[in-house]
């Protein structure tokens, strides 16, 4: 079968089972199939794929078409300019969490020697964002999933940053010693009950560990918040990343424990993403 016809194929495909921009994932995830650009597509469209080929391309389509999204079919993920490679207990890097890195930096001097601590780093896409735009400083990532903690060394091997960036398995703080001035984390904040509404793509196959956030969403900021003064140095900043509604609620538990200078900071679709405080 031509190229040409197969793409047209594997386009019907995804759009039958309601994939957003069916076009645009055939093309990318072809060219991936085939190891080329996807410029290089429309050069070969009219030659003759082989067996081989076909099948390639066919596993791909396949997996696309059972809501795998892109990035995990690829297995990374571009998050603030750099690339993320992603297993099974890593949450896909997606653009809301930018917020949070933009929030942190408005705050932060690029040259200060700063230390950072990463509750739930997952990836470690929000500690090595931050270490990407901030030279002198040093972090630490902490996870309770030893496979996140192995994806989130090899990412910061791959990315340069290994000599910056140490991670802790760790239940929350329960294993983490020292003081820090910038404490950032993006907690499970999903309702239990909302978890089945998901998308596919999240729901099927981001770990629901790093997703379900108790009855009220707020089961991780519960139990971080009264603990986290015990972190932080003199006028050091937090940020947490909340759900779509949660910035009051969060707010509030701040207030409670004595945190001053909340802020809230808005995502692009100019929903309150991110609550930054001072201890």
């Amino acid at each position: 079968m031509r190229l040409c016809d197969f793409m047209r194929k594997s386009y019907r495909v995804l759009k039958e089972v309601g994939i957003d921009q069916p076009i645009f994932d055939t093309r990318f995830l072809t060219a991936q199939a085939l190891q080329c650009d996807r410029a290089a597509l429309l050069a070969q469209a009219e030659r003759d794929l082989t067996d081989e080929e076909q099948a390639a391309i066919q596993t791909l389509i396949t997996r696309r078409a059972n809501r795998e999204s892109v990035a995990r079919i690829l297995g990374e993920r571009d998050f603030w300019g750099l690339s993320f490679a992603l297993n099974e207990a890593t949450l896909e890097p997606r653009p809301d969490s930018e917020t949070l890195i933009e929030a942190a930096l408005h705050f932060c001097q690029k040259h200060a020697a700063i230390s950072i601590l990463d509750l739930g780093t997952g990836s470690g896409c929000l500690l090595l964002a931050l270490l990407s735009a901030l030279p002198a400083s040093k972090g630490l990532g902490i996870d309770q999933s030893p496979r996140a903690l192995e994806q989130a060394q090899l990412n910061a091997k791959n990315l340069g940053f290994e000599s910056r960036a140490n991670f802790l398995q760790s239940h929350w703080l329960d294993n983490v010693e020292g003081l820090f001035d910038l404490i950032v984390s993006n907690p499970p904040y999903i309702k239990t009950q909302d978890l089945k509404t998901l998308q596919r793509e999240v729901r099927d196959y981001d770990p629901h560990l790093a997703l379900d956030g108790g009855e009220d969403g707020l089961d991780a900021y519960r139990t971080l918040i009264p603990q986290l003064k015990n972190h932080m140095k003199k006028n050091a900043l937090l940020l947490f990343e909340v759900g779509a509604s949660q910035a009051p609620q969060v707010s509030a538990l701040l207030e409670k424990e004595g945190f001053s200078d909340i802020r809230f900071h808005k995502d692009l679709n100019i929903i309150n993403r991110v609550v930054s405080a001072r201890n």
